[in-house]
This record gives C-alpha cells, sequence and structure tokens, in this order.
C-alpha cells in the first residue's frame, strides 16, 4: 500500500501540526514540498488539486483532505489505532473539547498570526504595529485559560489540539512576545511540548525558519 502523500512547507505551521500527528503515530507520510513564496500552491495542476490552494493537503488513494485540522483527525482515525485514541477520542465530549481547540487554533491563533505575518510576507508591508502584536497575544490569555488546572489543551493526555496550537505559537512567539511571569501556564506547555522526541526536527526548526524570515523580510520591506 502506498504511503499518503502530504503536500507541505517546513515554513507553514498547520503543515508541521500535520507532521507532528503523524510521527506521534508513528506514520511515513510521502512528502511534497510547496515553495509559498515561488507561487507553487497557485500553479492549475495543484489548483485542480486544492481549489483553495492551500496547504498542507493530503493524498491518501482517492482521498483528499485540504484543512491541516481535518487532516490531524483523519490520520489518527485511520491510521492511529487503539494505542493512540486519546489524540482524537472518540468519546463525544471529550472529541468536543478538541474540535473546540482546534476551531481556536484556526478562527483565532493562526487566523491572527496570518494578519501579522502575510502582508509583510507576500506584500511588501512595513507594518508590524503594537496593535497587531497585541492582537495575537491576546489569545495567550485564552490558552493560559485552558492550561489552568492541566497539563494539557485539553486534559492531561496529550491531543492533536496540542499539535496545531503549538505549531502556530511557536510560529510567533519571538515577535509576539509571551510575558513568563503573566503565562507561566503557557510557557510551562511549550517546554512540555518541546520534550517530545520528535518536536525539534518536525517543529522546531521549521518554527525557527518562518520567524527569521519574516523579520528578514519585514527589514527588507522597510529599507526600500
Amino acid at each position: 500500500m502506498s504511503k499518503p502523500a502530504l503536500y507541505y512547507a517546513t515554513l507553514s505551521p498547520p503543515s508541521r501540526a500535520v507532521m507532528l500527528t503523524a510521527k506521534a503515530i508513528g506514520l511515513e507520510l510521502e512528502l511534497r514540498p510547496i515553495n509559498l513564496l515561488k507561487g507553487e500552491h497557485l500553479t492549475p495542476e495543484f489548483v485542480k488539486m486544492n481549489p483553495q490552494h492551500t496547504i498542507p493537503t493530503l493524498i491518501d488513494g482517492d482521498v483528499s483532505i485540504t484543512d491541516s485540522h481535518a487532516i490531524c483527525a483523519y490520520l489518527v482515525g485511520k491510521y492511529g489505532g487503539a494505542a493512540h485514541e486519546s489524540l482524537y477520542p472518540k468519546d463525544l465530549v471529550q472529541r468536543a473539547n478538541v474540535d473546540a481547540r482546534l476551531h481556536l487554533d484556526s478562527g483565532h491563533l493562526f487566523a491572527r498570526l496570518r494578519f501579522l505575518y502575510e502582508p509583510v510576507l507576500y506584500n511588501g508591508s512595513t507594518d508590524c504595529s503594537i496593535d497587531k502584536i497585541a492582537y495575537v497575544q491576546k489569545c495567550y490569555e485564552i490558552l493560559e485559560g485552558y492550561l489552568k488546572d492541566q497539563t494539557y489543551l485539553c486534559g492531561n493526555e496529550l491531543t492533536i489540539a496540542d499539535f496545531c496550537c503549538v505549531a502556530t505559537v511557536t510560529s510567533g512567539n519571538d515577535v509576539a512576545l509571551i510575558d513568563e511571569f503573566k503565562f507561566p501556564k503557557v510557557n510551562a506547555w511549550l517546554k512540555k511540548m518541546a520534550e517530545l522526541p520528535y518536536y525539534k526536527d518536525t517543529n522546531e526548526e521549521g518554527a525557527e525558519e518562518l520567524k527569521a524570515l519574516f523579520k528578514a523580510k519585514l527589514a527588507e520591506n522597510r529599507s526600500k
């Protein structure tokens, strides 16, 4: 049986969330890199495959899935087995809590990071205002609340919500700084996630690359 194919970029937090999930369940993916800065996601071939022209995109036989949160859930459901069921629980209440955190990522965390990063990376913007940074940082208050009495975002067991949210948070925390005194639980969670044996290669390096690129593009735009 052929491996599921993932169109991805290491710069992409959603791509890294999917790869964290795959690592957690021991699934080997066929990785197909897409260069966003060169517009490879806008080619006719890619748009035909994914009309939303977003990454990550998963192709698994005849199945095509185009949202990172949906991909993570699909991979755990199909390939995770009973040993990894806690990553996306079958219990309806537990699953609803995971889904809620996934929507927190897509609707708030990642949306606000994209609002800050995308104009600089793609449109030559010089805007890295305090207001935009504060808009991202307000999400840390939400995370701190969820982590108040538990290790992970949905309790004391790791879930795909942690993968999705950590990939986003660590992609912007050099710009939208996380106050260690105001958000001790968030910082403890980040340290806990960093202890995963596959974390550094799968998430940390790509996150650092994205933050460095953002700073370089911002400096370049401001020098013009």
